[in-house]
C-alpha cells in the first residue's frame, strides 16, 4: 500500500514541476517585459542595484543551504521591484531558479480565470490571507518544498502592506517562521527597498520614483519549539528589516 503522505508529496512535486516548466518556457517573454515596464513604463530606477545584485549572486555561490527572500511591503508591485533589484532580466532567464517564486494575495492577483492563468505562468503561488487554515498550510508546505529543491521564494513577513509605512515587528506572520523552522540551515535574504516618494502604503509607487535598496543575509536561530519557535524566527526576520529601515531613514534625514 502506498503511504498517503508520500502520494500527496508526489502529486505536489508533479504539480510544481509542471508549473515551473511552463513558467520557464514563457520567462523569455514575461521577465524582460516586466523589467521594461518598471524602467520605461513607470520610469523607476534603483540606487545601489549593482551591490544588491552582486551580493545576491555571492549568496547563491557560497552555499547550497535553503534560501528564503524576505522584504518589507508597501505596494502591490514590491515583488517585481525586489526581483529587479536582485538580478537583471537576462540573469533571471538564464538562472531561472534564482528568480524567487512569489506568494501573492489571491484576492488581489488571482480573482479571475485570466489572472489565475497569469499568476500560474508568472511563477506565483497565490494565497488567501485569513483563508482556511489547511489551504494556508498547503501553501507554506509548498514553499518549503521549493526551498528543499534548491529554489527560493519571496515572502513579506509582515503579512501585508504596512499601513503605517514602517516595518512593524508586532506584525510578524508566524508562517514565515514555520517555513524557516522546517528548513534546516535556512538562510534569509532580507531586502529593504523603498522609494524616495513613498510615505506610506499604496497600490503603485509614484511614477518616476527612485528606490534605495539594502540587502543582508542572516540565519535565524531559536531554542523554542512549536508555535513559539515559528513566532520567534519570524520576529527575528522582521526585526532585521526594521533595523535596515532605521539605517535608511537615518541616512535620508
Amino acid at each position: 500500500m502506498v503511504d498517503s503522505t508520500d502520494a500527496g508529496r508526489g502529486r505536489a512535486a508533479r504539480r510544481h514541476a509542471l508549473q515551473g516548466a511552463l513558467a520557464r518556457l514563457t520567462a523569455p517573454v514575461w521577465v524582460p517585459l516586466g523589467a521594461l515596464w518598471l524602467r520605461y513604463g513607470r520610469g523607476y530606477a534603483i540606487e545601489g542595484v549593482r551591490a544588491s545584485r552582486a551580493l545576491y549572486r555571492r549568496v547563491w555561490e557560497e552555499s547550497s543551504a535553503p534560501l528564503l527572500v524576505c522584504a518589507n511591503h508597501l505596494t502591490l508591485v514590491d515583488s517585481m521591484l525586489v526581483a529587479w533589484a536582485l538580478a537583471g532580466p537576462a540573469a533571471h532567464v538564464v538562472r531561472f531558479r534564482e528568480l524567487p517564486w512569489n506568494i501573492p494575495e489571491a484576492r488581489n492577483f488571482a480573482a479571475t480565470l485570466w489572472t489565475r492563468i497569469a499568476t500560474y505562468l508568472l511563477k506565483c503561488i497565490p494565497i488567501e490571507r485569513g483563508g482556511r487554515r489547511e489551504d494556508v498550510a498547503g501553501v507554506l508546505k509548498r514553499v518549503g518544498h521549493l526551498l528543499a529543491r534548491g529554489e527560493t521564494a519571496l515572502l513579506f513577513p509582515e503579512g501585508g502592506r504596512s499601513r503605517s509605512g514602517r516595518v512593524e515587528v508586532d506584525s510578524a506572520a508566524w508562517g514565515v517562521g514555520r517555513i524557516i523552522a522546517a528548513a534546516p540551515g535556512c538562510r534569509v535574504l532580507c531586502v529593504y527597498l523603498r522609494g524616495e516618494k513613498q510615505e506610506t502604503w499604496s497600490n503603485l509607487p509614484a511614477r518616476g520614483d527612485r528606490f534605495h535598496v539594502s540587502v543582508e543575509c542572516i540565519e535565524p536561530k531559536s531554542h523554542h519549539r512549536g508555535v513559539r519557535r515559528s513566532r520567534d524566527l519570524a520576529r527575528q526576520v522582521v526585526g532585521q528589516l526594521q533595523r535596515m529601515e532605521r539605517r535608511y531613514l537615518g541616512a535620508s534625514q
